[in-house]
């Protein structure tokens, strides 16, 4: 989804402690390298077709539309159907409802503080799921999975798992364990579907990729808040970026435009011929 603006956890400090501990991991992550500079990284399984390196890129996923020129990579909503002949991610919201789907998720598996009130992030309205126990994520994960099914019907190549960092936003309920527990489930699921699967942000757990079993990043405003080493090293720069400011896109651009996928969208992330509907690339 589009940023969280000011409330976003990002900036320099966040991204220094993620090298950090991509650093600190790096011993344990060596010998299942890609083969490429970054040897750290965890090979995808055979069946799994990964993104390609520095492609032109378009973030779609508040509707399709068809892709402009030089694009070889789309995000769609798992509701489209992919692009013909590009790279096609599936987005579905995993770790939080959908304010319009939240009356279809059973009561006991929205999260819910000390007083039984439902945990929202405020910015989109959307309660955050309960992921505490494994009982609930396996339930959390069925549902889930019959989207990234659908996803994998519709003939996409990867998954977009999107509110990986929702945990920060839980009011200290849900940990960063709980986060990547849930995630190995839909990894699972999706490679077994001939799935890739994208961290969604969440610069912070990007040391935690391989063991998780992601594939690729999908990143919001790595340009913007000094991230894209981050997840640059960790993937072997398979990242797609999404920048929602002039001055991002160019701070992406100036370091990584020769490496990362990059795109500015606007915040709405609109279609085409809409009032506020930007797109710039390089």
């Amino acid at each position: 989804m589009p940023p969280k603006g000011v409330s976003r956890a990002g900036g320099p400090g966040r991204a220094a402690a993620a090298l950090l501990a991509l650093a600190v991991a790096g011993p344990a992550l060596a010998g299942c390298g890609s083969g490429g500079p970054h040897r750290g990284t965890a090979a995808p399984p055979a069946a799994v077709r990964l993104p390609p390196r520095n492609a032109g890129f378009d973030y779609q996923i508040g509707g399709a539309y068809p892709p402009p020129a030089g694009v070889r990579i789309v995000s769609r909503d798992r509701s489209d159907p992919p692009a013909p002949g590009r790279y096609n991610i599936c987005y579905v919201n995993a770790f939080q409802a959908q304010p319009q789907e939240r009356s279809s998720w059973p009561a006991d598996l929205l999260l819910r503080d000390a007083r039984g009130r439902v945990v929202i992030d405020e910015d989109w309205h959307e309660p955050l799921l309960d992921l505490r126990t494994p009982a609930k994520r396996e339930r959390v994960a069925r549902r889930v999975n019959r989207w990234v099914d659908g996803c994998a019907r519709k003939g996409y190549d990867a998954v977009e798992p999107d509110n990986y960092d929702s945990y920060t936003r839980s009011r200290h309920l849900l940990t960063a364990a709980d986060a990547t527990a849930f995630m190995r489930l839909l990894t699972r699921h999706a490679h077994a579907r001939h799935l890739a699967v994208g961290q969604k942000n969440t610069a912070e757990l990007a040391a935690r990729r391989r063991a998780v079993g992601l594939d690729f990043a999908v990143a919001e405003e790595c340009g913007q808040y000094d991230e894209c080493e981050v997840y640059a090293r960790a993937f072997d720069d398979r990242v797609v970026d999404v920048e929602y400011t002039g001055s991002g896109l160019r701070k992406a651009l100036a370091r990584w435009g020769d490496r990362l996928s990059i795109v500015r969208r606007d915040v709405d992330v609109s279609t085409p011929g809409s009032a506020g509907y930007v797109r710039e690339a390089r």
